[in-house]
């Protein structure tokens, strides 16, 4: 992504990903203004979740497997692993096709939205971003990781 110095990190097309889901899940503007406004090009909280854990398997094991290749460090694993466990514990309760509306208004999503971001600002830290940018769309994203 941006500047992310992807020579360092093997994997840094699974990272990419991760870090767009963490980013848009991490960001309550972005809900209200992309995702309950319907936004087109940056998909809902379950393509946010499926890009979090679709090639990394991260609903079944831990981040610490990925030291090295999508992870730099276990800091980093253990703020992703927190934010897995929270997200995928709201979308287990509520359904993966149930509105934005209702994960805001889940009891836990405050909690699951602040894990996201600490996960979101220490991944774009370390690859020297700035976190508080707005979440790229997906067509920007699937630019950013395209094969050569």
């Amino acid at each position: 992504m941006g500047d992310m110095p992807l020579n360092d990190i093997p994997w840094w097309r699974w990272r990419s990903n991760v870090r767009s889901a963490l980013h848009m899940l991490s960001d309550p503007v972005f809900h209200q203004e992309f995702w309950l406004a319907g936004r087109e090009g940056y998909g809902d909280v379950t393509d946010a979740v499926y890009r979090l854990v679709e090639d990394t398997w991260l609903d079944n094991w831990s981040a610490e497997k990925y030291l090295g290749t999508i992870f730099r460090d276990s800091g980093e694993a253990a703020l992703v692993d927190v934010a897995v466990l929270r997200v995928l514990r709201i979308m287990h309760q509520v359904g993966p096709d149930a509105p934005i509306s209702v994960y805001l208004e889940h009891h836990g999503w405050p909690e699951a939205v602040r894990a996201a971001r600490e996960a979101h600002v220490r991944l774009a830290v370390n690859d020297g971003e700035d976190p508080d940018t707005v979440p790229r769309s997906l067509d920007v994203l699937r630019i950013l990781t395209r094969s050569a």
